[in-house]
């Protein structure tokens, strides 16, 4: 399974960028997604995630109402797209699948698959 993860770069604070996931050497298509992201000197924390269906979408709080995740299962892909951006928001973002659980997760160690991180900035 690779994930590949793509669309970062530097933005101003108040902008807008939308990243990408490519996922490819899946079987089963029953899987969930997440993104994560790590600023420079801090754990990888949870952005968002879908669950394999399309139906549900959480959300960290830091993000909620700002970023919205949405997938398209016929292109084994998943968005992020990212408005109104701040500073805080500077970090790598990560893309991750499971393997099939039942609802997706917020923890770190449910996902078992990772993209390569894309990096975003977002200067003041």
């Amino acid at each position: 399974v690779q994930l590949q993860a793509f669309g970062g770069g530097l933005v101003q604070a108040g902008g807008s960028l939308r990243l990408s996931c490519a996922v490819s050497g899946r079987t089963n298509y029953r899987y969930n997604m997440g993104w994560f992201r790590q600023a420079p000197g801090r754990e990888r924390e949870f952005v968002a995630a879908i669950a394999w269906s399309g139906a549900a979408t959480y959300y960290a709080d830091s993000v909620k109402g700002r970023f919205t995740m949405s997938g398209n299962n016929a292109k084994n892909t998943v968005y992020l797209q990212m408005m109104s951006l701040k500073p805080e928001d500077t970090a790598v973002y990560y893309c991750a699948t499971d393997d099939g659980r039942t609802y997706p997760s917020s923890t770190y160690a449910a996902y078992d698959f990772w993209g390569q991180g894309t990096l975003v900035t977002v200067s003041s």
